[in-house]
């Protein structure tokens, strides 16, 4: 999947990955795709209640080897 920016928050745990996506988008446009690499096994969740509550969309996750990929979409 293409992305517009990626952010690599490997090795932090929460909140410090979903605080860095959301200082990310804002320097992003409406529609943009933000690819975010992270190791914190809660992510998962995380980033779904994230985008449940912040209106950006959650395109794709995976997890590889204990790392997980998320895409999301800028609304």
């Amino acid at each position: 999947m293409n992305c517009d920016k990626e952010l690599d928050v490997r090795g932090l745990n929460c909140p410090l990955p979903i605080l860095r996506t959301k200082k990310s988008l804002v320097d992003m446009t409406a529609g943009q795709v933000l690819r975010i690499i992270a190791t914190d096994p809660g992510a998962a969740i995380d980033f779904q209640v994230f985008a449940d509550q912040t209106g950006n969309e959650l395109l794709a996750s995976s997890e590889t080897a204990g790392e997980f990929m998320f895409y999301m979409k800028k609304k």
